[in-house]
């Protein structure tokens, strides 16, 4: 089964790669978001003929912590006319300064349980390195390297980077959607892209936006990445126009549906 990658991916940058100037204010917004997908005809399949979904993110400020949940189905026909539906239920709390993070992802095809990742993870605010602790599939420990980073804090550091004029931003991610640890990733800052005032989005016709392209990379592996990901992220963490590579095949997603909700200490 193809890897499904939540949305929000991706603890310091080298010098040479972010200039040493204040970034502008970031401000992570809770909102929920709703993404009709579809076959990136743009990168042509051998083997797949269509794919068509929609993938539903909510993220709420909880004072000291954000929550996330994701619900993403996707039906795929192959040239042959086989058919297969790809879902996954993701949930995740993070606490605010990095140093906590509790997971919970169910991937399925054709409704049958594939994988089920449950746990927690820690990082140590001195050293920049911690551990994964997971329930199941099975109980294990596994080791995070310094510099790992849990996916709100990886946002929010990738909109401050680019904010100061970063073009690149590598850094280890742990998601909880691995049995093995954190990936390295290497995030590409493309572009800044002025207000859209024809957005179909009026709340976020005012706001710059950056777009970015993650890749995902095992510690041990080959150098090739396992799985990219094309964003537009907005200023305050909305993402929009993505493209999910999953080797065989590349799904866009389209922002149809988004809603601002209730978040902060208040």
């Amino acid at each position: 089964m193809h890897r499904i990658r939540p949305l929000l991916a991706l603890a310091a940058i080298a010098a040479v790669i972010a200039p040493s100037v204040p970034a502008e204010a970031v401000s992570l917004i809770s909102h929920r978001a709703g993404y009709r997908l579809t076959l990136d005809t743009t990168r042509p399949s051998q083997d797949v003929e269509s794919a068509a979904g929609a993938m539903l993110y909510e993220v709420v400020d909880r004072c000291e912590g954000w929550t996330v949940e994701q619900r993403f189905t996707l039906q795929v026909v192959s040239r042959s006319g086989q058919a297969y539906e790809m879902a996954s239920d993701y949930v995740t709390w993070e606490e605010k300064d990095g140093s906590r993070f509790r997971f919970r992802l169910r991937q399925a095809t054709d409704g049958t349980v594939v994988q089920t990742l449950i746990g927690e993870a820690r990082i140590d605010p001195v050293t920049s390195a911690g551990e994964a602790r997971y329930t199941a599939p099975d109980q294990q420990t596994v080791a995070l390297p310094r510099g790992t980073m849990f996916p709100m804090l990886h946002t929010l550091r990738l909109l401050e980077a680019a904010e100061r004029g970063a073009r690149v931003f590598p850094a280890p991610i742990f998601d909880g959607t691995e049995e093995d640890g954190a990936r390295d990733t290497n995030t590409v800052i493309i572009a800044r892209l002025a207000p859209d005032a024809s957005h179909a989005q009026p709340k976020l016709r005012a706001l710059p936006s950056f777009r970015v392209r993650i890749a995902f990379f095992d510690p041990q592996g080959s150098g090739q990445p396992e799985y990219e990901v094309g964003i537009r992220y907005f200023v305050n963490g909305v993402a929009d126009d993505l493209r999910m590579d999953f080797g065989e095949f590349a799904v866009r997603g389209e922002l149809v549906e988004y809603e601002e909700l209730p978040g902060g200490c208040n």
